[in-house]
């Protein structure tokens, strides 16, 4: 068992029977009365997205994952198949069970896959990934008094805003968790 005050962002834990990925963490002090701590969970297995609120003194079931780097191979269908980069087993994982940050991810990647009693639960992808711009419009010259930015596709099919100097073939960092665009990367 576990404190709510200690729950953190990417945290499995079991609620009546169901795991759960923990999404966003927020710990609240109104005014008037106690803490509260807010938390929007993700369902790994459904996929669905719920919010609970707790009170700090509150203890929920947190769950022991085992965590193993794997590669990613292809997609077939609605799953996403990786290879154990030490046993060279492959696993197929719901597309579902990954998220958001599917659309930054690249055969050859190496992910770090949680387990739970032998099953695949959650994929963390690299914190940041280097992706090729596939579209861009042109930006508008005399644009640059502000931080405007414009949408590109990249490799994987994803939309980043980007800064308007950004073009077609130019390669860029993007951070998988949030989908940002860090910085340009030299050819």
């Amino acid at each position: 068992m576990i404190s709510t005050n200690d729950l953190r962002r990417g945290m499995v834990i079991k609620l009546d029977g169901e795991l759960f990925s923990i999404v966003e963490q927020n710990h609240h002090k109104p005014g008037k009365g106690g803490a509260i701590v807010r938390v929007k969970l993700r369902n790994v297995r459904k996929g669905n997205v719920m919010d609970r609120t707790y009170r700090p003194s509150e203890k929920v079931e947190d769950v022991r994952l085992e965590h193993r780097p794997m590669q990613y191979l292809y997609e077939e269908g609605d799953h996403l198949v990786f290879m154990d980069t030490e046993t060279f087993e492959q696993e197929s994982i719901p597309r579902d069970a990954i998220g958001s940050a599917v659309d930054f991810m690249k055969p050859q990647d190496v992910c770090e896959i949680a387990i739970y009693e032998g099953e695949p639960i959650t994929v963390t992808p690299p914190a940041a990934v280097v992706l090729k711009v596939t579209y861009a419009e042109p930006g508008a010259r005399g644009d640059t008094a502000t931080n405007v930015t414009k949408p590109v596709k990249v490799e994987t099919g994803a939309e980043v805003k980007v800064p308007l100097f950004i073009n077609e073939g130019d390669l860029i960092k993007v951070n998988t968790e949030t989908g940002e665009y860090m910085e340009r990367v030299k050819k």
